[in-house]
């Protein structure tokens, strides 16, 4: 797998992941996108090989809307969600309010925020528009289907961020549930 019309394709013939990214859809959040894990977890699984989905501590579901700002917004469309899929582990996070957890200048656009997430691999997004499905990927998708772990910009520009970053990657401890992964320090 090398480009995104590929992992367009992967991404498509996942039955669970297509009924996840048309449930978001419906809720027709501003600027919406799943990311993180959902994404990063199939691509690592694909290249590992693995015949059974790794399990997501929670599917990440952003968004941007700079009027309501409030936590509470965001745990109303967890709920929502729930309604539609009870038993999957939603996490709803407005970007346009991420940037004060995030210690950083306000985002201009859930892009924005998933530019400065900490990992490359993990800085995309997928989300259904009308029914099409649309990748973004703000720093490119050749770390993850590369199986490549290495800190975005944001996170290797200052020492307290790479740190973060650091700390992260150790904890996180991809390499032992995929052991082929290239992760930089």
């Amino acid at each position: 797998m090398k480009t995104e019309e590929e992992l367009i394709n992967l991404i498509v013939a996942d039955e669970w992941m297509m009924n996840i990214l048309t449930t978001v859809e419906k809720l027709q959040l501003p600027d919406s996108w799943i990311c993180a894990g959902f994404i990063r977890s199939k691509v690592w699984d694909y290249l590992h090989e693995k015949e059974y989905r790794t399990s997501l501590a929670d599917i990440d579901v952003i968004y941007f809307d700079k009027v309501n700002t409030l936590e509470n917004y965001e745990k109303l469309y967890e709920q929502e969600l729930k309604k539609y899929l009870p038993n999957e582990p939603w996490s709803v996070k407005n970007q346009a309010r991420m940037h004060v957890v995030n210690n950083s200048e306000p985002y201009q656009s859930s892009i924005d925020g998933i530019a400065h997430f900490p990992e490359i691999p993990t800085a995309i997004g997928v989300r259904l528009a009308n029914g099409i499905l649309e990748i973004a990927a703000p720093h490119g998708i050749r770390h993850l289907v590369s199986g490549i772990v290495a800190p975005t910009p944001y996170f290797q520009n200052s020492s307290p961020m790479h740190e973060v970053y650091r700390n992260r990657v150790r904890n996180k401890q991809w390499e032992l549930c995929w052991p082929k992964l290239q992760i930089i320090y």
